[in-house]
């Protein structure tokens, strides 16, 4: 697919025509205007570089600060990438995704375009350069796990065609600058046609956050999605992450060590020991379960998202109880969980790092996160 076929909305209209004065549909950006805004791409100025390129931070003429990705050389790959970022950043409004700013293709310049977010992504406030400061109390981490859901949400039941993410994780979905959750990157992303269940596809995504059907399969479905929330929603809980090392030869999935103690019924265990108890146990008791009936290895016993969004804001006490009282949950049940016997490499598949480059590694992975940090 080049990067003509997105130039056009799903409404006809060219890009950088606005539709209505209210309108904040994207436009297009000159490349001596993206070179302005961040001093000819300044290497004071990048935010982090990823395997399509790399991503800066920028402020326009009016102010208004951005994060500009640009790929690498041309080339077939790198094309693709742009022409699909751009088309689906370009059909999708909502509060709780990423927005597209615009773009940019001159010459061989391709440039993508995004609002700056201040508060970096959920990865880097858990476990990056902000863990230490604390800033997410209970009532912005359960904000957070209600907003980003209804943006996947959004994704699966509302765009049109449907939209798989592929790429669910801590460090894509970033916070503004009133902590306001915004699900990013859709390089990974997946059209669905119309009555298909699923496609299957090459394998991308990040270990730790893979559902067992897509890293084995390759099979992608809005379910791997779902799967990949659940292991964000623990991680929100806990604060550990996806997966941890025991020792040198072991590896424990975050579902691994938190279902035990669900069945146990022990939910203040599994709390992140920084909210210091500061937490009000019934909802985190609906993020734990929800967390792991979404992280369950059969798609088929996952929820849909929407049923994600109504369990996690407690909207049906019988609903809550019927998940409460399933199976999973009883304690003579087997592990029905990824563990970590999982696919180990592939060059489409990345691990979550840690590194005093942390707000580089948050920005762009090597799993082409968008920006977050400067």
């Amino acid at each position: 697919m080049g990067w003509a076929s997105c130039c056009k909305r799903a409404d006809g209209a060219q890009p950088g025509r606005r539709k209505k004065k209210k309108d904040t549909a994207w436009r297009v950006f000159s490349l001596k205007e993206l070179q302005s805004a961040t001093n000819n791409f300044n290497y004071d100025n990048k935010l982090g570089e990823g395997g399509f390129g790399s991503v800066y931070w920028g402020q326009l003429w009016d102010g208004s600060q951005i994060a500009v990705k640009r790929l690498k050389s041309w080339s077939n790959k790198a094309e693709t990438e742009f022409a699909v970022e751009v088309e689906i950043l370009a059909r999708v409004r909502h509060k709780s995704l990423l927005s597209l700013r615009g773009y940019c293709s001159e010459g061989q310049e391709r440039l993508i375009v995004y609002d700056y977010m201040p508060n970096l992504s959920i990865h880097s406030q858990l476990h990056g350069q902000h863990a230490a400061e604390c800033n997410l109390g209970w009532e912005r981490r359960m904000k957070i796990a209600i907003d980003s859901a209804e943006g996947i949400a959004y994704l699966h039941h509302y765009a049109t065609p449907h939209i798989i993410h592929r790429d669910v994780k801590a460090s894509n979905v970033l916070l503004d600058s009133n902590f306001q959750a915004r699900v990013a990157d859709f390089g990974f992303a997946k059209l669905i046609p119309d009555g298909a269940t699923h496609v299957t596809t090459k394998v991308k995504g990040t270990l730790g956050y893979l559902a067992p059907e897509y890293a084995m399969l390759g099979k992608a479905s809005e379910s791997c999605d779902v799967f990949s929330f659940g292991i964000m929603l623990l991680e929100l809980a806990s604060g550990k992450k996806p997966v941890e090392k025991l020792n040198p030869t072991t590896k424990r999935t975050i579902t691994e060590w938190a279902l035990p103690l669900a069945r146990d019924r022990k939910f203040k265990e599994i709390a992140d020991p920084k909210l210091n108890g500061n937490f009000v146990e019934d909802e985190l008791k609906r993020m734990v379960l929800v967390g792991l009936a979404c992280s369950q290895n059969k798609p088929e016993q996952r929820p849909i998202m929407s049923e994600v969004i109504e369990l996690l804001k407690g909207e049906s006490a019988e609903k809550l109880s019927n998940l409460e009282n399933d199976e999973l949950f009883k304690p003579e049940q087997t592990n029905s969980f990824q563990g970590s016997s999982g696919p180990d490499s592939s060059d489409c598949i990345t691990e979550e790092k840690s590194s005093k480059a942390d707000a580089i590694e948050e920005a762009v992975d090597s799993s082409e996160t968008v920006p977050s940090a400067r």
